[in-house]
């Protein structure tokens, strides 16, 4: 904890220093003050915010309690994640039935609302799973051990508390796939609804079509308040390469775009802050929180789900659900506790000596992940890029970045983890724009050479990082993430042991399809074509030359050497589905049916990223949303919830939640 602490305070100075920051500007002296003395006060001052015991945020949040043991609600909901935040602020709409929501983690807390810190949060091991792929030899060889940290939210809110905060919805022909694929109900313009009834939408600065956006739901997308003028080159170069600037959440996704955010105020708007805040004082809708959930009891003769056990402050727990249990883990959680439960693989569930429930092959399988290349870092001769430690100790001793962001909400400390721009395209259709994009490009004003600790967030291997970056630190630039949205590799995640609080295996199978490489080779190979065209030459942009270890032998540019620099620094962006597909459920690796029923088991429902057929084309943040919303309206049909007038009701708490959230 003191070693995330230090990184933290290094991360955000002065971010809760109310004596410094009303010192007139002309006062501060921070280049005087010893370094290490200003970080360990900075670590003190954001002790607070840290702790789990912090009044802080203590008044917005549902109260912790702890259920007796053997009590009895409707509904239990397991995670309060992206999805399982939407689902238990939805049921619990229904003022005479009793949702019991349960969290891996702790409250959420005002540092956590700072957009810029984003990647640091993952330092974190009591608000991260801090998971890692298995070791393998053709992927994540830049990185210690060959393996890929995979970031894993555990905290209220879940990733929705320390990812990027890109809101985007993937495209029309996703859920149309998902629909071909059997799954009725699930067709774009089945879910088009939701995508409405859950976003509040204000963005400005890019164009808006007519009959895609709404206002008044719990969800505020927005823009950052803050731009660097690389931002705009970028957009400008993707014009001159014959890109249009698009909704991509609008009738087609193909194009270029300022990020849009789940952002408000120029603070990060999780799923916690948008769902759970504003239902606090809602009696039948219980939290208990730091709750570890080993096992779904399920009725080994009738085959339905009756309750689950859980661990809080080493206390074992076992409370009983009425109605349904609803899973909404995430993608590597929710097939581990299936798995757990007896659901699962046979031969793979008897060979850890856990009895068998419910024999769901599916389970754990068809493991989906984006990734991105997190190599193209580009030099410029101008100061416009974002630079971490110029944030930390600025040169201008009259600027105080943190303190003024705490003032205004604006400023560098708003831009959404560095991310400014993307645009999505198709490498194999450069021309067309009603096509189903493969490459999506992410514009970032800083660069793995504007932060010292960047190393360590994608876990790269010292040698690695010495050879390709240290001599690029402090210097102005910015980096283009090319990443793959479409891939075709597959893998799985297994369970290591019966025991709960082992990790479980993650084999992530990155480029076991080839054509992942070319495809990705060809959206690099366009990304630097971006750098060279004069909007962004304006500022010298050039391409860093630093060597590869490993690749040193290939000639630059070749085929031959993408290949190698792509296995070695292509790592996940956060984004792994499909675990527990979705499917109609004559197919054999189906986990649940279009209304989300584990197959085979009555009361028991999934619903989070894992549930995917075919991952999206875009960040998973809002389509995650999405499912819980949708889990919700059809766990109310499904128990007559509807009914009295429940309809009208719903509409008017959409306009409460507009009301509610903080302005």
């Amino acid at each position: 904890m003191i070693r995330w602490l230090l990184l933290v305070a290094l991360a955000v100075p002065s971010l809760s220093s109310a004596s410094w920051r009303r010192r007139p500007a002309q006062q501060r002296q921070p280049n005087t003050v010893n370094p290490m003395v200003r970080n360990m006060y900075n670590m003190y001052n954001v002790y607070g915010m840290l702790r789990e015991d912090s009044n802080e945020n203590a008044q917005e949040e549902l109260d912790d309690v702890t259920p007796s043991n053997h009590t009895e609600y409707d509904f239990i909901v397991v995670g309060a994640g992206t999805a399982g935040a939407a689902v238990a602020a939805r049921l619990s709409e229904v003022p005479d039935v009793s949702v019991l929501l349960i969290e891996a983690g702790p409250r959420e807390n005002r540092l956590m609302e700072i957009p810029m810190v984003a990647a640091y949060l993952q330092f974190s091991d009591s608000i991260n799973w801090n998971y890692k792929t298995q070791p393998s030899e053709t992927s994540c060889l830049a990185m210690k051990n060959h393996q890929c940290k995979w970031p894993r939210g555990k905290v209220m809110g879940g990733c929705s508390v320390f990812n990027f905060m890109a809101a985007t919805r993937g495209n029309r022909r996703d859920y149309n796939g998902w629909a071909a694929m059997g799954c009725d109900g699930w067709s774009f313009d089945e879910v088009l609804p939701y995508f409405m009834k859950l976003e509040n939408f204000e963005v400005t600065d890019t164009p808006v079509e007519k009959g895609y956006h709404s206002t008044g739901g719990p969800v505020n997308i927005g823009s950052a308040p803050y731009r660097t003028p690389l931002a705009t080159a970028f957009l400008g170069g993707a014009q001159e390469l014959g890109y249009q600037i698009v909704d991509y959440d609008g009738k087609e996704q193909i194009g270029f775009s300022y990020l849009h955010s789940t952002v408000k105020d120029g603070e990060r708007l999780s799923s916690n802050r948008a769902y759970l805040h504003p239902v606090k004082n809602r009696t039948n809708l219980i939290l208990s929180r730091n709750s570890r959930v080993d096992k779904v009891l399920i009725d080994p003769s009738s085959k339905r789900a009756y309750g689950v056990l859980f661990i809080k402050r080493h206390e074992v727990i076992e409370v009983r659900a009425k109605k349904e249990v609803i899973v909404c883990a995430g993608a590597v959680n929710s097939p581990k506790l299936l798995m757990l439960s007896g659901i699962g693989p046979e031969r793979h569930l008897y060979d850890l000596g856990i009895d068998l429930v419910q024999n769901l092959p599916g389970v754990g399988e068809n493991l989906q992940d984006h990734l991105s290349y997190w190599n193209l870092n580009f030099l410029i001769n101008e100061t416009a890029s974002i630079r971490s430690m110029e944030l930390m100790y600025p040169t201008d001793i009259t600027v105080d970045f943190a303190g003024d962001y705490m003032k205004t909400k604006k400023g560098p400390f708003s831009v959404t983890g560095g991310i400014e721009a993307l645009g999505f395209v198709n490498v194999d259709e450069l021309s067309s724009t009603e096509t189903y994009p493969n490459i999506e490009i992410l514009f970032a004003g800083l660069s793995a050479a504007s932060d010292p600790l960047f190393h360590m967030l994608l876990g790269l291997s010292e040698e690695h990082y010495d050879a390709t970056y240290r001599n690029m630190l402090g210097k102005e630039s910015f980096m283009i993430l090319t990443t793959l949205i479409a891939p075709k590799s597959r893998g799985r995640i297994l369970l290591q042991s019966k025991r709960p609080e082992d990790d479980p295996e993650i084999y992530a199978n990155y480029f076991s399809n080839k054509d992942d490489v070319r495809v990705f080779q060809k959206g690099i190979e366009l990304s630097i074509q971006l750098s060279k065209t004069r909007a962004m030459q304006k500022f010298n942009a050039t391409l860093s030359d630093n060597p590869i270890l490993g690749c040193e032998h290939f000639v630059k540019g070749s085929d031959a050497y993408w290949d190698c620099a792509i296995r070695s620094f292509s790592s996940t962006l956060y984004h792994p589905a499909g675990t527990c597909k979705m499917g109609p459920v004559n197919d054999v690796m189906a986990v649940v049916d279009p209304r989300l029923r584990v197959i085979g088991i009555d009361g028991l429902r999934v619903a989070d990223a894992s549930i995917m057929p075919m991952i999206i084309a875009g960040h998973p943040n809002i389509p995650i949303m999405l499912i819980g919303e949708k889990l919700a309206d059809m766990v109310k049909e499904d128990w007559d919830l509807l009914s009295n007038n429940q309809v009208r009701k719903n509409r008017s708490w959409d306009r409460m939640f507009a009301r509610n959230r903080r302005s």
